[in-house]
């Protein structure tokens, strides 16, 4: 037996309840219905749902080994929670990963079973943020050299962008502004949308991708096929929009596939392995000596820019940072400054 098969028709209306905002997930329906139900209410993005049901289960599982028997999250109120974030960071997570399985956790409280949730006096992770791993002009270029074809691109723009490597795979083709030369970012980390430069240095390729992905797009319609997934209720209000040239993937998939919310045959973007794994293989056939990654061109995007007299606060509206104290951190690793606002690709 496992979490997904446990406690159906758990009663919603036990003392422990409170009349707070939001939706009522099913009364009859188990635990991981109830909770993806409120999930696709809040239109929490695929990523962080699945993350947040993982971090339920994980702490289900935890209890379970601690008394013997499934406790359904009700019966253990939030006071389950500190021995559960206390023994994770006795186990030496990261900093971010325990705050990431306390608002899992505080969503599955506050959400799903409508609980008053106090975490309580739990030990928190205390260790120091790393540095971010930069490379140099000349490291990007023969990194990004190593590259070939749709990959190579795809560096480009991660570099030349600032994008997160999910925001650049879930670019859409109306999210490409050739006339102004701007990329428009929407529900990246955190829900937030933002806009950032089209390097000149790219359009021309970008451009010529985009007629190969349009042709792809009209043998899947002539195939019967050539819808893809939209983001919320838009799907339901607009029937037809997802066969629409404007709502395709930028980066699709080479193969369709089947939906996992509407059960639909459809084109994915292209999985996050694939990139990686090219540029894992480069950075090992490069004279590199730093553990670069795709991210590493995200760093490098911000530090450059910084490097070139660019406002912090610009770079930090470009890397869509809530806070200025996270695009700080740039300035440890800055070279040297400069004049300039430009994106570093075209440099």
């Amino acid at each position: 037996m496992t979490p997904d098969d446990l406690f159906p028709e758990k009663a919603a209306t036990k003392a422990a309840a409170v009349p707070l905002d939001g939706l009522r997930p099913n009364p009859k329906g188990r635990l991981r219905e109830q909770f993806h139900e409120v999930a696709r209410f809040q239109h929490l993005s695929p990523r962080t749902e699945q993350s947040y049901w993982e971090w339920a289960v994980r702490y289900l599982k935890f209890h379970r080994e601690r008394v013997g028997v499934w406790t359904h999250p009700r019966d253990l109120g939030s006071t389950g929670v500190t021995p559960f974030l206390t023994d994770l960071a006795l186990q030496g997570v990261s900093v971010s990963t325990q705050n990431q399985a306390l608002n899992g956790l505080l969503f599955l409280h506050r959400e799903v079973l409508h609980l008053r949730f106090v975490a309580g006096d739990f030990q928190r992770v205390s260790r120091p943020p790393r540095l971010p791993v930069v490379l140099s002009r000349d490291e990007v270029r023969e990194l990004i050299g190593l590259l070939e074809g749709t990959y190579k691109l795809m560096g480009q723009l991660l570099y030349g962008t600032g994008l997160r490597l999910l925001e650049l795979l879930r670019l859409r083709v109306k999210d490409i502004d050739f006339a102004r030369g701007q990329i428009m970012v929407r529900e990246g980390k955190g829900g937030g949308s933002r806009v950032t430069m089209l390097p000149e240095s790219v359009r021309e390729t970008l451009q010529k991708h985009l007629e190969r992905v349009r042709k792809l797009h009209e043998r899947d319609l002539a195939d019967g096929f050539g819808w893809v997934p939209l983001p919320g209720q838009l799907a339901k209000k607009y029937v037809n929009a997802g066969k629409e040239w404007s709502w395709q993937w930028v980066f699709p998939s080479a193969h369709r596939s089947r939906d996992p919310v509407s059960g639909r045959i459809a084109r994915h973007h292209t999985a996050e392995t694939g990139l990686q794994r090219v540029m894992k293989q480069a950075v090992t056939r490069s004279s590199l000596n730093k553990p670069a990654s795709c991210h590493t061109l995200r760093h490098s995007f911000a530090t450059h820019l910084l490097e070139g007299g660019t406002d912090i606060r610009n770079v930090q509206d470009l890397l869509g940072h809530k806070n200025v104290a996270t695009t700080q951190i740039y300035t440890h690793v800055m070279q040297k400054p400069g004049i300039g606002v430009r994106s570093p690709l075209d440099a």
